[in-house]
């Protein structure tokens, strides 16, 4: 029928090589159309597109196509008003011609759709999801026509789609988030600016389905091509500005998105999502509740961001974020954020670490029942905070931890906690030690911390740890600013009943370590004790150790501290025991050493005073000589006699005192004989070989206490 309608030399024509005589063969059948479509004859009408389509543009000849899709273009242009009904049969073939394998074939195709299109204008939409699929591959076209070409129709169609109120945003939708992945930089144009022209119609709610591209858009931002991030950027910031203008937001589905993006390796993506959540912190409130947790986990990392804008605004959304107070529940999990927060303690960032700690208190503050039951959860990494590298954190976790412990039941654990892991790690007591014990006694009551501490070092089996956590403590209690209320309650030990009964919860530890038994008893004004723990020492007692700690011991005894003790050298008659036990120190100093000067030349100071009826003169070489003045013993203190109660029985705590220190040579003697049995026979040749070579050199035995020789630098000591 269709080649009865159209005589053979146009159909000849149509396929001809020559782009003319296709043309003028397309008019030709233009025309017939066009006279067909008047007399509405449909049937010959539908003959003629299938013969188009079948006989041309499913040819295998590459002009037969060509000629097959400018003959439907203008049987469309013949159709007019009646192109609207054959629509199904002459937009799918061209749609199909998009894949051509021959480039001239598509460009031939995005003419014909482009003709046909303007000819049908709002029918047309029918077919768009398959029109903007087609225009999405040819984008990218590797033929720079078909790219022009291409183009050209995707301007007419969006020209089509602005104008027509029978597009489907919800049928579209779907298509757009698939094709939002693509990486090729020229459909991630076609894709932008789709979405531009879309939400820029105010009859379709773009908005409404941003989630459902918004991803996409963010992963454009790291393309490689200045203009695809400038126009991904674009159209951002432009659907940013319709969330803060609009009532009714999404957040939810949103902010999943981008705490994702916060985390980019892209910079400008991450200051776009932080960008973003700080806005939605801002707007969205309860609506965010959920997501809490997420957020904040997004937000600690660009605190430590390298980029100085992304730690500004990342700070400023914290901020927002902790200034917000929501009631538990469900949807508000302070476990979910409490976990956040903890795993963040061990970022490799120290600003991060620092406001995950200041989150862990505005939880304990907030929330503290629902965080004291996550406590087993959370107090190792805690306790190890306290071995951070920065004083920052170190502090904030303190006070997290006092914060924790101003409740009976978790004080005594805290304190048991740090024993153990003083215990375990000695590097963390020797350069965190005293910054922990001061802070914590600002925190809580100093007392009770030394109180507690003590408890739990009397029953110390570990011999070498209890004496130098003793050592640690007793140097803090004399040293710290922030324990000076403590050394004035101890100064009060013989005449109140607090300072006595504190003194007395101090001895039971102290006792392991001498020296710190006599600086306790210094500091407490008890010197005739002082001075009976002197002469009680042995000779296994005065080892390096203890010398180590009696130069420190002097050179503090010089310090504001133990002012009041000085002064009181000025009345010997009086201190009579002080000036005993300072004689006692001095004897056990040796010579050389610039704390025995240092001691000597203060003692040169104190008014002549006699002992056992012996008056005692310095000559000009420092010596003590016996004089003729003899003061009895009316002015001497006997700490029993001051004591209102006479409750502090000194003979007892001395002999517990010698009690500790026969335990600690028994564990001193033992120790010496292991590490003598684990000695190898090629060491003890060795040490033979030594004596035979040089026999005026005494090799040191492994039982034998170091020799002076063991003090580093001239009349120093130093551990």
């Amino acid at each position: 029928m269709a080649d009865a309608v159209i005589p053979a030399a146009i159909l000849r024509n149509l396929s001809d090589k020559l782009y003319e005589k296709r043309k003028n063969a397309a008019l030709e059948v233009e025309g017939i159309v066009k006279q067909l479509a008047q007399a509405s004859d449909h049937d010959k009408i539908d003959a003629v597109i299938n013969l188009l389509t079948n006989e041309y543009t499913y040819s295998a000849q590459a002009n037969h196509r060509k000629g097959g899709l400018i003959g439907l273009a203008a049987a469309t242009v013949g159709l007019m008003s009646e192109a609207g009904r054959h629509l199904e049969q002459i937009v799918p073939p061209v749609l199909n011609s998009f894949a051509d394998q021959d480039s001239r074939v598509r460009y031939y195709a995005c003419e014909a759709l482009y003709n046909i299109a303007k000819v049908v204008r709002g029918d047309f939409i029918i077919f768009f999801n398959q029109i903007f699929d087609a225009l999405c591959k040819l984008s990218a076209d590797s033929d720079v026509n078909v790219q022009s070409a291409a183009h050209l129709l995707d301007r007419l169609v969006k020209d089509i789609v602005t104008e027509s109120d029978q597009f489907s945003i919800e049928e579209f939708i779907p298509l757009l988030r698939e094709r939002m992945n693509v990486l090729n930089p020229y459909v991630r144009q076609f894709l932008v600016g789709w979405i531009t022209v879309l939400d820029s119609v105010p009859d379709i709610d773009m908005l409404g389905f941003l989630p459902d591209f918004l991803d996409g858009l963010f992963n454009m931002l790291s393309d490689s091509s200045r203009e695809i991030r400038q126009q991904a950027d674009s159209a951002l910031s432009e659907f940013l500005q319709e969330i803060k203008n609009s009532p009714s937001v999404d957040y939810g589905r949103m902010a999943e998105i981008l705490v994702q993006r916060a985390a980019s390796s892209n910079e400008f993506t991450r200051l776009t999502a932080i960008t973003w959540i700080n806005e939605f912190v801002k707007l969205g409130g309860d609506q965010l509740v959920h997501h809490y947790a997420d957020i904040l986990g997004a937000i600690l990392p660009c605190i430590s961001d390298t980029e100085e804008k992304i730690r500004a605004v990342a700070h400023e959304t914290n901020e927002e974020l902790r200034g917000i107070q929501v009631i538990p529940s469900e949807e508000f999990n302070v476990g979910s954020i409490l976990s956040v927060t903890m795993s963040h303690l061990s970022s490799e960032w120290e600003a991060t670490r620092i406001e995950a700690l200041h989150w862990m208190l505005t939880l304990l503050m907030r929330y503290r029942q629902e965080v004291l039951s996550f406590l087993s959860d959370i107090f190792d990494t805690l306790i190890k905070a306290l071995s951070d590298p920065s004083e920052e954190v170190v502090l904030l976790a303190l006070e997290v931890h006092a914060c924790i412990a101003q409740d009976e039941i978790h004080f005594p654990k805290l304190i048991l906690y740090l024993i153990q892991n003083f215990r375990a790690d000695n590097s963390l007591l020797e350069k965190r030690g005293a910054l922990i014990i001061r802070k914590l006694c600002v925190h809580l009551d100093a007392e009770i911390v030394y109180r507690k501490l003590s408890a739990i070092l009397v029953e110390e089996p570990n011999l070498d740890f209890a004496s130098t956590m003793v050592q640690a403590l007793n140097l803090i209690l004399l040293t710290s600013s922030e324990l000076a209320g403590l050394r004035d309650l101890l100064k009060k030990s013989l005449f109140n009943k607090n300072g006595k009964d504190f003194f007395i919860a101090l001895y039971a530890s102290w006792c392991h370590s001498p020296m710190a038994i006599i600086s306790l008893c210094l500091l407490a004004q008890i010197y005739q004790h002082a001075s009976s723990v002197i002469q009680s020492l042995v000779e296994e007692d005065l080892n390096v150790k203890f010398l180590v700690q009696l130069d420190k011991l002097i050179y503090h005894l010089e310090t504001p501290t133990f002012a009041y003790l000085r002064l009181q050298l000025l009345e010997p008659g009086k201190y009579m025991w002080l000036l005993k036990a300072l004689y006692g120190l001095l004897m056990l100093l040796p010579q050389q050493s610039a704390a025995f000067k240092i001691l000597r030349t203060r003692l040169k100071t104190v008014p002549p005073y006699t002992f056992s009826g012996q008056v005692f003169k310095r000559s000009s070489s420092g010596t003590v000589t016996p004089g003729a003045n003899y003061f009895g013993e009316d002015g001497v203190i006997n700490e029993n006699q001051l004591n209102g109660h006479g409750e502090i029985n000194f003979t007892l705590w001395l002999r517990q005192f010698e009690k500790v220190q026969e335990h600690h040579r028994a564990h001193r003697k033992s120790s010496t004989l292991s590490r003598a049995a684990s000695l190898s026979s090629k060491d003890i040749q060795r040490m033979e070989e030594q004596r035979q070579q040089h026999p005026s050199v005494v090799v040191p035995e492994v039982s034998m206490p170091l020799s002076r020789s063991s003090f580093k630098g001239t009349g120093q000591l130093r551990i």
